[in-house]
């Protein structure tokens, strides 16, 4: 897969993972769209770490579910990040 269809991959996935975990995670859709390609391309190095070739063609499912999975696992990372950032102590 190319480069560029590889972050449209990743910002697909990144959009998708942010459906399926509402909530406050800080930084916008931007950051949420990076945080998919972040997450994309942790899911298809834990794909590899397991033996699978998920990334061969833009439309296969095992990829789209790994790249959804990392994207959701890196979202909820940096909810944890950024979950007391803003607030002040009294």
């Amino acid at each position: 897969m190319g480069f560029f269809v590889f972050l449209i991959f990743g910002l697909i996935a990144g959009a998708l993972a942010k459906l399926i975990l509402p909530g406050k995670q800080g930084g916008g859709w931007l950051v949420t769209l990076l945080l998919g390609v972040v997450g994309a391309m942790l899911g298809g190095w834990i794909a590899g770490l397991l033996g699978q070739d998920v990334y061969n063609s833009f439309w296969s499912p095992l990829g789209w579910l790994f790249a959804i999975g990392g994207a959701i696992l890196v979202l909820l990372i940096w909810g944890l990040i950024t979950k007391n950032r803003g607030k002040t102590s009294a």
